[in-house]
């Protein structure tokens, strides 16, 4: 368990590879998170990339002004269906593909995605929704 921000930080700056990997895979409370987004801002896409943080913290990144914030919440397969819809809205396609490539990616997702200006998120929502229809 991380249990503050300045051992987040240490973690992922470590170049022992256990501690690394602690900052990636270790949780952290909720309070131990938002200290980390308020006090080391450079440091939320490694928050973002964190495979535990709590629904609640992927609701305030995927509002991050950094895309690459924005496309490590993305990846979540734990995202939960109104984020992914927010997300499929994105202004930057690298987010939206990331969506369209979440395994988790929702019907409802990839039925905007099917309408997306970029082709490949287009063809990837298609391909998506024919396989969830042949089950």
């Amino acid at each position: 368990m991380i249990n503050s921000a300045v051992e987040f930080v240490r973690l992922r700056l470590s170049e022992n590879i256990e501690e690394y990997l602690k900052a990636a895979w270790d949780e952290a409370s909720l309070d131990v998170w938002l200290e980390v987004i308020r006090t080391y801002p450079e440091m939320r896409k490694w928050v973002a990339h964190n495979k535990s943080i709590p629904i609640e913290i992927m609701g305030i990144l995927d509002e991050d002004a950094d895309e690459s914030v924005r496309f490590n919440v993305a990846t979540k397969n734990r995202l939960p269906e109104n984020l992914q819809l927010k997300l499929a809205k994105d202004l930057d396609n690298s987010v939206r593909q990331r969506i369209v490539y979440n395994k988790k990616a929702t019907l409802r997702v990839l039925n905007i995605l099917l309408n997306d200006e970029d082709e490949e998120i287009r063809v990837k929502a298609k391909s998506k929704i024919d396989e969830l229809r042949n089950k």
